[in-house]
């Protein structure tokens, strides 16, 4: 349960009443689906407006740069969102990641990815950036890097590694305001929370051939 407590509709005002509804309905339109707490982490940033602006501004900018294929984005997004244990992530990411045509069984492998024959080695790279991203210290070895760059250009990787850290924002914001699973993948199958390696084994992964 959310440690940050509902919005009165007094409390929110039509300027604020105006947004939850564009935000609603963009939600409904990436996800397929509208549920009682779609909105939760909009209603938190909702007690500090600026920071909710600011927040949309970013997402609003993130959602329409298309350099990068979207699904190795949205598998980026969904690795990082299993490392940070966030369950709204998980949630929300797993119903994008079947919109973009990633399988059932690509979901289930997520925690074993380096290992499976469900993913290509553009799409093993992403993943491995999105570890090495999501880890705490940061750790992005120089090889990885450079595999990188020979896929993608800087302005995709700029993309790329917006898009990751966008979501171990979002993950930790959740969490710490226990913001959980808003019901996106009721009935389907999930993702499911993933350990990041510690440092020494994150700087050991080599690059996807």
């Amino acid at each position: 349960m959310s440690r940050i407590s509902d919005l009165s509709l007094a409390q929110q005002g039509p300027l604020l009443r105006l947004v939850r509804r564009v935000a609603r309905r963009k939600v409904k339109q990436l996800t397929g689906r509208e549920t009682e707490h779609m909105l939760a982490p909009l209603d938190a940033y909702a007690r500090a407006p600026r920071l909710l602006f600011g927040v949309g501004m970013l997402e609003d900018a993130t959602a329409r740069l298309h350099r990068v294929p979207e699904r190795l984005k949205v598998l980026a997004e969904l690795k990082a969102a299993t490392l940070t244990h966030c369950e709204y992530c998980i949630d929300i990411g797993s119903q994008i990641a079947h919109r973009a045509g990633i399988s059932e069984a690509q979901l289930l492998a997520l925690p074993h990815y380096r290992d499976s024959e469900e993913f290509d080695d553009a799409e093993r790279l992403v993943l491995d950036y999105a570890v090495g991203v999501s880890s705490t210290p940061v750790t992005v070895p120089d090889e990885l890097f450079d595999e990188l760059r020979a896929r993608f250009d800087e302005a995709q990787l700029v993309e790329l590694t917006n898009v990751i850290a966008l979501e171990n924002m979002r993950g930790r914001f959740n969490l710490a305001l226990g913001i959980g699973s808003a019901g996106f993948t009721e009935g389907m199958v999930c993702a499911v929370p993933d350990s990041v390696p510690p440092p020494s084994a994150a700087a050991s992964l080599t690059p996807a051939a």
